[in-house]
């Protein structure tokens, strides 16, 4: 399989709300490039930053180890799920 492709590319939408949501829940100030206008220091007190604001997709400014962290929460998340329905069967 190439590297990077899906293998339920309709997934993208939900995996990326996962990784926005927990960002936001690490305090990590993520959410796309934000307008000038934004103060984004109170929106990741909020814990988000409002989707008018949003621009493209950024990171730049995130130490690898936040992002590592947030991609170790996506993982661990998707295996309880799993778990889950595995014990629901």
């Amino acid at each position: 399989m190439a590297k990077g492709k899906k293998v339920v590319p309709e997934s993208h939408q939900a995996l990326d709300a996962l990784k926005y949501e927990i960002a936001a829940e690490l305090g990590l100030p993520v959410g796309k490039s934000v307008a000038a206008d934004a103060n984004v220091e109170f929106a990741t007190e909020l814990g988000s930053i409002p989707a008018h604001s949003v621009r493209e997709d950024y990171w730049g400014h995130i130490a690898s180890r936040d992002t590592g962290a947030v991609g170790g929460a996506i993982t661990s998340r998707l295996i309880r799920k799993a778990e889950e329905m595995m014990l629901n069967l």
